[in-house]
């Protein structure tokens, strides 16, 4: 697994609150080229499932995802849909991953910064859908996302 980069080194995490800190351990990479044991590569995906770029490309490149599969566990990917065209759509499939991320704690998964590139939300609309991942040890966030999400806990 690659490392973070320095703007995110683990626990300096600069500009970041107490929570933030406390989860340094939980911040998945800026860019993840392979994949440790037991760990699942959670992306953003098109309607379509067609998985042709972005992360939803490395999905399909690297962990196992499946073209025309557009949710849930593949390979050692996980498939978030995050094109149908709302937050509340969004939100409901974020739920459901959150889910199953707790009933698999055997697993780690790396949440990337999904919704935030193809489909076009930022980081301040998309983060306040994982709150609940602040409780769940095994999803990790990007660091963009614990920065929302300790903005808000103030």
């Amino acid at each position: 697994m690659e490392h973070l980069d320095s703007k995110h080194e683990a626990a300096g995490l600069p500009g970041f609150g107490n929570e933030a800190v406390a989860a340094a351990g939980r911040v998945t990479p800026a860019r993840i080229g392979e994949l440790e044991a037991g760990q699942v590569f959670v992306f953003g995906s098109n309607e379509y499932s067609h998985h042709g770029a972005g992360a939803a490309r490395v999905a399909l490149r690297k962990f196992g995802a499946v073209m025309g599969q557009g949710r849930g566990l593949q390979g050692r990917s996980y498939a978030i849909p995050t094109m149908s065209g709302s937050l509340a759509a969004i939100e409901r499939e974020v739920e459901e991953f959150i889910q199953f991320a707790a009933s698999h704690p055997d697993l780690t998964f790396l949440v990337t910064r999904i919704g935030c590139g193809i489909a076009g939300y930022t980081d301040d609309q998309i983060a306040p859908l994982f709150a609940r991942a602040r409780d769940i040890p095994n999803i990790h966030l990007p660091a963009e996302f614990w920065q929302v999400l300790s903005e808000e806990g103030r």
